[in-house]
């Protein structure tokens, strides 16, 4: 029987995981559908409920929904109790519901996987400090990083996300004007790159050995990453392979397997390209 997965956002038009999982289940011939619903605003609970009462194995969780899926669940990962949102939800044998945060881990493994980027003992600069930040911090602590700031437009909200993973390593926040000296890693986790803005920071925090990695992506390099182009930055990364890497983790925790995520990557970008 085929087995039933999701993923439930809203807007959802743009997701391109129903791509990505179709072409992970032929790689290793899973017999799966993945399907994407558009879900309304207030909705996610009773359209949760339904998907997994008609046959539903797992499903993913994108914007607005990740907050409503952590607390429908319940049981939940380490990182995911960590983050307060999950993207990943699994059926269990016993008819519970299991939940999960892949976001981290996704960042983590397109970094240093896919991209040869070393993250232990380096200075890492965090941008932001909303859900997509406070969902990748844990896995990122793990590599063990000399420091880790983060940095926001309100000090407050950056101040208490360091707090709250403090017991993990060595991590503080500050506005954007406090950040000094030049790091080894700038991942920007605004949604800024979308409206085509810029965080407010000096370009001394680009050098020429700073790897910047932006969540989000597009057809050619995000504003954020051309700025550290220009400003001479060692290497750009996308948050397209973020997005495919986080696939993996939630395909490996349904299916037990882990598929192959480099054709995929490739295939998204020059699908991007051609645009």
């Amino acid at each position: 029987m085929t087995d039933l997965y999701s993923v439930m956002g809203n807007p959802i038009n743009h997701s391109k995981s129903p791509q990505i999982h179709a072409q992970f289940a032929e790689q290793s011939q899973q017999d799966m559908l993945y399907t994407a619903q558009l879900v309304p605003l207030e909705g996610f609970d009773s359209a949760a409920e339904k998907f997994f009462r008609h046959g539903g194995t797992g499903l993913n969780i994108t914007v607005p929904f990740k907050e409503d899926a952590y607390r429908f669940a319940d049981q939940h990962s380490d990182r995911a109790k960590r983050a307060g949102a999950v993207n990943t939800l699994k059926k269990m044998a016993d008819g519970s519901v299991f939940a999960d945060n892949t976001d981290g881990v996704g960042l983590v493994r397109d970094l240093t996987v896919n991209n040869g980027v070393v993250l232990t003992d380096k200075r890492i600069l965090l941008l932001g400090a909303g859900g997509a930040v406070r969902g990748v911090l844990q896995p990122l602590l793990e590599q063990k990083p000399a420091e880790l700031i983060i940095a926001n437009r309100t000090v407050a909200k950056a101040e208490q996300l360091a707090a709250d993973f403090a017991d993990l390593g060595n991590i503080r926040g500050c506005g954007f004007d406090d950040v000094e000296g030049s790091f080894d890693v700038i991942i920007n986790g605004t949604s800024a790159s979308l409206s085509g803005d810029l965080p407010p920071l000096s370009p001394s925090v680009v050098s020429d050995t700073t790897v910047t990695y932006d969540m989000m992506y597009g057809s050619g390099l995000t504003v954020f990453n051309q700025w550290a182009h220009d400003l001479g930055a060692a290497k750009t990364i996308d948050g397209l392979g973020m997005l495919v890497e986080q696939a993996a983790e939630a395909f490996t925790l349904w299916r037990g397997e882990r598929p192959q995520t480099a054709e995929v990557i490739v295939d998204l970008r020059a699908e991007r390209r051609h645009r």
